[in-house]
């Protein structure tokens, strides 16, 4: 039997270190680290193969419950994962949390729908935001990550788009997408 961690932030420009913390103090001897969103399971591969490591008699724990999952249908899947293999769940800041009771897994039942509610508010309010300063003309996007005048630059004289990609240290596709702008504007 052993205790087994997932840490996840969504963006690189978070740390880890508070989650790794925690679950080492909590007596983890693995912990699985990402950073990648967590509105779906889609490219988290840490959790994968922190689900694949788990054995019957581990327990797989996390931080917090919105650190595993955004939405009650990923949150579910995962612990019906975790339940097939004998192993327990169980979330650190969130104590109530046990799935080997009813009483637990009606808790985390309802602490995944409140997840999901707050990323739903969440996005409404991002929207809003974005919606309102484009209204007065303070929205100007993302700035671009691709520097189009310097490939547009180098194509005219010449250079292939795989070379250009490698010179800027950009990807290929991201070349071709400048290129496109190009012919359309």
């Amino acid at each position: 039997m052993s205790l087994v961690g997932y840490a996840r932030v969504s963006s690189s420009g978070q740390t880890l270190e508070v989650q790794r913390e925690q679950l080492l103090a909590a007596g983890c001897e693995k912990v699985f680290e990402e950073k990648r969103s967590g509105t779906t399971t889609d490219g988290r591969d840490q959790l994968q193969q922190a689900l694949e490591w788990v054995r019957e008699g581990d327990t797989f724990i996390v931080c917090r419950l919105d650190r595993l999952a955004r939405s009650i249908i990923d949150l579910r899947t995962i612990v019906d994962q975790l339940t097939a293999k004998r192993v327990e769940f169980r979330v650190l800041q969130q104590g109530a949390i046990d799935t080997t009771s009813p009483h637990g897994r009606l808790m985390l039942s309802m602490l995944a729908a409140f997840a999901e509610f707050e990323t739903d508010l969440r996005k409404d309010r991002q929207a809003e935001g974005i919606s309102k300063a484009k209204a007065e003309g303070r929205y100007k996007g993302r700035k671009p990550s691709v520097p189009t005048d310097e490939v547009r630059k180098l194509h005219s004289e010449g250079v292939r788009p795989a070379e250009i990609a490698r010179r800027l240290k950009i990807g290929r596709a991201s070349v071709y997408r400048a290129l496109g702008q190009e012919a359309d504007g």
